[in-house]
């Protein structure tokens, strides 16, 4: 299972507006483990950056002068992430500017190019509603540091959300491993020496029970106007 974890810093809120992806930072996740493979640029938008944006994530005009377009780094972008599940926070946010400057060069959209997205704000806000579901307030609730998150910055953002994202979900890494340890268990004994297999023993339901079963579900039809989920719609019980 292959994933990337991905976060972009803009020049401003609004794709439709005009405004560009500045930065990107992808982090590649192996069978929930850090590879270390990791893509990380600086794009020119080839116009201005917002002040609010820049007090979020530090990023000036004069420093992007000389780094390179969209263009020059797409096909980059796409080998990395292609065939790949993405990890993103607030998904709908990056995921519209990158399609917009896939768009803008006659590429195809993420959704064409990788196996899907989890969104982990939402994630967040479905195991935790109520609660703070920010990137530093996640951040705290799983001990993860950030101390050194002064700024937002992609590569920074995308490495502490890929941290997140294995402790929001550990609990399936758990299942997984549970999973794959039962075969063993059940075809060898203490000393590894195979064992046959127990055959499960099968009760059917008697006369009677099933009798009493068809009544039950008749009483159920008859205080909901004949209506019961767990009878056949092509038989439905006597009123």
């Amino acid at each position: 299972m292959r994933q990337i974890v991905l976060d972009t810093e803009t020049t401003g809120l609004d794709w439709r507006n005009g405004d560009r992806v500045i930065e990107i930072g992808c982090v590649e996740l192996l069978n929930r483990s850090l590879t270390g493979r990791h893509f990380h640029v600086y794009l020119n938008p080839e116009r201005g950056i917002d002040a609010e944006a820049v007090a979020v994530h530090g990023i000036t005009e004069e420093f992007l002068a000389d780094k390179p377009k969209f263009a020059d780094v797409a096909a980059d972008f796409e080998d990395f992430v292609r065939d790949a599940e993405l990890v993103i926070h607030n998904a709908s946010f990056d995921v519209g500017f990158l399609d917009n400057e896939l768009s803008l060069l006659g590429r195809d959209k993420l959704k064409r190019l990788c196996a899907g997205v989890i969104d982990t704000l939402k994630l967040a806000k479905e195991q935790n509603p109520g609660k703070k579901a920010s990137l530093d307030a996640l951040c705290d609730r799983y001990e993860i540091d950030n101390g050194h998150r002064e700024l937002h910055g992609a590569l920074l953002d995308a490495e502490l959300l890929a941290e997140v994202y294995l402790a929001m979900t550990r609990g399936q890494e758990s299942l997984i491993m549970a999973l794959d340890d039962e075969p063993a268990m059940h075809t060898a004994d203490a000393g590894g020496v195979p064992r046959a297999r127990v055959a499960v023993k099968v009760l059917r339901a008697s006369d009677e029970e099933l009798q009493a079963h068809d009544s039950v579900l008749a009483d159920i039809a008859k205080a909901n106007k004949g209506l019961c989920l767990w009878l056949p719609l092509e038989e439905p019980a006597a009123a």
